[in-house]
């Protein structure tokens, strides 16, 4: 790959400089160095979100899990401890980068410095691939700190393929898109969620990160077929599949809260997906009253089980 500002940008950056363990040689970058090829996962590979509530179990007994996936900026900062913890990770299991903070779809320009760090994390970790969503998380400098829908229309197709086309060539390996959870729907938008979805990845020439879960709960929330917006997936260019719970308010909407088991439906939603498009590898979100670590394993074997 040429040396450009397409390359990871190795500029300060505003999160500050990415600090190794001392027992290692600081991160740097070479602008002129060979790039080698991201790690690869399984086909069929089980992983499990990175959540600090499992270190303890994690630390101690090692277990048997195809890769994890952690939050990129929970580690992209200067604080050496998550960095430590991090790496004794990566020294035994494949990582994969998931974002929430790229602000694919905000008004504001891509940050360049937030990239910078981004690629630096990825290269150290030598992740398969990395993650965000097709949302926008702030405007005007603040971050909401939320995922937030936008329309459905041709000309964010334009903006979000251009942009997703430029991260994926920062990072130099490949970059996935995740569908929202969806909770209000606009007049303005003129396409489906999974027409504008498939739009994006297959103009930006990037992957899908294709959360079930979410494809479920916003079905149910407003009235459509998943099986149709599964059936619009080349799942050729699939790179995982999220499996997570969900919660069912009073008033009957399901939100994405990632706090408890998978339901049904959405067990048999996910060996739909595998009947149409498996092998994928697949990881269990799991974010609030989190159980111990066997319980959340035991879960994620369960997507062994129902695949066809």
């Amino acid at each position: 790959m040429r040396a450009s500002a397409d390359r990871c940008g190795f500029r300060a950056t505003r999160h500050g400089a990415i600090v190794a363990p001392v027992s290692e040689p600081s991160i740097t970058a070479n602008n002129d160095a060979p790039r080698r090829a991201p790690a690869a996962l399984a086909r069929d590979a089980l992983g499990l979100g990175l959540r600090i509530a499992h270190y303890g179990y994690l630390f101690e007994h090692w277990p048997a899990v195809g890769y994890f996936e952690v939050i990129s900026e929970n580690f992209m900062g200067p604080a050496l401890p998550p960095r430590q913890r991090l790496d004794a990770v990566r020294a035994r299991y494949p990582v994969v980068l998931h974002g929430v903070g790229l602000n694919l779809l905000g008004p504001d320009p891509l940050d360049e410095a937030y990239l910078d760090a981004l690629c630096r994390l990825a290269d150290h970790v030598d992740a398969p691939f990395v993650t965000d969503h097709l949302c926008w998380t702030g405007a005007r400098g603040l971050s909401h700190h939320d995922l937030l829908p936008a329309p459905y229309v041709p000309e964010l197709v334009e903006l979000a393929a251009e942009r997703a086309a430029h991260v994926q060539r920062r990072l130099g390996r490949p970059f996935g898109l995740e569908n929202l959870s969806s909770y209000v729907e606009f007049r303005r938008s003129t396409m489906t969620e999974w027409e504008f979805y498939t739009s994006v990845v297959r103009t930006a020439g990037c992957s899908f990160m294709l959360d079930v879960n979410n494809i479920y709960v916003s079905s149910q929330n407003h009235g459509f077929d998943p099986l149709d917006y599964l059936r619009a997936i080349d799942f050729s260019r699939v790179l995982q599949v999220h499996i997570a719970g969900h919660t069912r308010e009073p008033d009957g909407t399901l939100v994405d809260t990632h706090d408890h088991p998978v339901v049904d439906a959405v067990w048999a939603l996910y060996a739909a997906a595998w009947r149409m498009g498996g092998p994928f590898p697949t990881l269990l979100e799991w974010d609030e009253r989190i159980p111990p670590m066997p319980d959340a394993l035991a879960e994620l074997a369960k997507a062994r089980a129902v695949r066809p």
